[in-house]
């Protein structure tokens, strides 16, 4: 969540060819394969991508016309000799192959009902986003929600770290995510979005005090709803604790906060200094930078993934970080369309690992990979002669390597953000060839195909061997029938921001 300081309400959330399969038998008999598993593993299936991506100590490594076996839910075999034609296969001769996107950094619900309708000055998403919660039946919210995660799955993120703006979002975004086989680490945001404006707004800080008794109940229903759901999914559903951000707490619901996640061992998921009112706010009330105060809770005893950062006291709080290996999810979506940049540099250039993370409003991976890196670039040289800060510009490289490798090996999975022997199929086709994104060949150095990519030129999705996108369409649920309820969802919303006046402009 991040706002301009003069525009303290607005997004409170901040809130071509592509390559196909071998033949004709070779379709046939995927195909066969595929539908008579429904939403399983494919039982065994070999890719043949033009370029894979692998990482080698941390470093990029690119392979031409390599061979990846999968069975089941595992990559059990890469390797530059084919496999034998005997086993079904897709071809992707005019693919990257990657590893499967990591957003550590999601509000899946909230999306589309914002997308398009906040970029006017002045406006802001806290009231959509309640109307989401107060008008919507759990039928709408399943719609809603089926419809942006199936947005997410066709621009190559495999894996979401949800935070639901209330508890029955997150159980929608459960449901939905079981559905369609996506890899998950839910929670609810504490306070939810129906309670947290006259928190965060308060002049006096008794609203606070007055607000901890239900703040934590709501932290003991979202333990309960953790532990619920806990490896549930195949081990695809890991429930996070999600707190909003450390100026919405108080010293008994952090300790609340630390002890639920310790319950529950899959970490803490929280927007660290994301407004300049957050750190100005607990420095008055408890002397202390939100970063240290999440240390003194021990807030980064296990995995800690703080969103936007855009307020932070830089000398203070990333020696905190960088000691935790935290991940800083940088959104460059953050406050919409044309919103305003985040510290990417900054972040890289004090050692940070830096993940990129959708937030909400644009749910398309690639495009907010490619934006991280050039609006990244943008501010690194508006800044590099000016600002006392230590900068490093981004690279294609770093980012791609923030939306696998940091986050996965955050998240102490090994078995994730890497193409290897033992991995889990999580891995995702770009078509760097065709119109547009590519020159008809395969490029020399494809990662860097992907700055002028987008969402729309995934060709193939996988998560733990369930292919869910096959060139370019989605296979785990109906397209047609994902849109047409989504649109009744969302438009149940806007026609109650229009009665309201929402769409007068300021």
């Amino acid at each position: 969540m991040s706002a301009p300081e003069n525009m303290p309400r607005r997004n409170l959330l901040a809130l071509g060819a592509g390559g196909g399969l071998l033949s004709k038998a070779s379709l046939h008999s995927f195909s066969e394969a595929h539908a008579a598993a429904g939403n399983e593993p494919v039982s065994e299936m070999a890719l043949e991508p033009g370029w894979l991506l692998r990482w080698q100590d941390g470093e990029a490594l690119l392979e031409r016309d390599m061979h990846i076996l999968i069975r089941h839910d595992r990559i059990v075999a890469v390797q530059d000799k084919p496999l034998p034609t005997s086993i079904p296969r897709l071809k992707m001769d005019n693919c990257l192959l990657m590893p499967g996107f990591i957003s550590g950094h999601t509000h899946v619900c909230s999306g589309t009902p914002t997308r398009g309708i906040i970029e006017t000055p002045g406006r802001g998403d806290v009231r959509p986003l309640e109307l989401v919660e107060t008008l919507l039946d759990d039928d709408d919210l399943d719609a809603l929600t089926e419809f942006n995660l199936a947005e997410l799955l066709l621009s190559g993120c495999t894996t979401q770290l949800e935070m639901s703006t209330t508890l029955r979002q997150a159980e929608s975004y459960v449901r939905v995510a079981k559905r369609l086989s996506a890899r998950g680490y839910p929670g609810a945001m504490i306070p939810n979005i129906t309670r947290v404006m006259p928190i965060k707004t308060a002049q006096d800080d008794r609203v606070l005090t007055d607000a901890e008794p239900e703040t934590l109940a709501e932290i003991e229903r979202y333990l309960k709803f953790g532990l619920r759901h806990q490896n549930t999914s195949d081990g695809r559903i890991r429930p996070m604790i999600s707190p909003l951000g450390c100026d919405t707490q108080t010293p008994a619901t952090m300790r609340a906060i630390a002890s639920a996640a310790q319950q529950l061992g899959t970490g803490i998921h929280i927007h660290l200094a994301y407004t300049p009112q957050e750190n100005s706010n607990v420095r008055r009330r408890w002397n202390r930078t939100s970063a240290q105060w999440c240390e003194d809770y021990g807030f980064f005893e296990g995995p800690f993934f703080g969103a936007h950062f855009s307020h932070g006291d830089w000398a203070i709080d990333a020696p905190i970080l960088r000691r935790h290996g935290a991940i800083y999810s940088h959104c460059p979506s953050v406050s919409g369309a044309g919103g305003p940049t985040q510290p990417y540099p900054e972040a890289l250039g004090h050692g940070l690992k830096v993940n990129v993370g959708i937030d909400t409003h644009s749910n398309d991976y690639l495009e907010n990979l490619k934006l991280a890196v050039i609006l990244g670039q943008a501010r690194y040289h508006l800044l590099k002669d000016v600002s006392d800060l230590p900068l490093q510009e981004p690279t294609i490289t770093e980012a791609v390597r923030g939306a696998t490798l940091y986050p996965a090996d955050a998240l102490g999975r090994h078995d994730l953000g890497r193409i290897e022997e033992g991995a889990l199929a999580d891995l995702i086709a770009i078509d760097v060839s065709g119109f547009l994104v590519g020159s008809g060949a395969l490029p020399p150095e494809p990662l860097h195909n992907l700055l002028y990519s987008s969402g729309r030129f995934v060709r193939h999705v996988m998560t733990g061997g369930v292919v869910q996108v096959r060139d370019g369409r989605l296979e785990v649920a109906d397209s047609k029938r994902v849109m047409q309820q989504g649109a009744k969802a969302v438009e149940k919303i806007w026609a109650a921001l229009e009665a309201e006046g929402f769409f007068v402009s300021p």
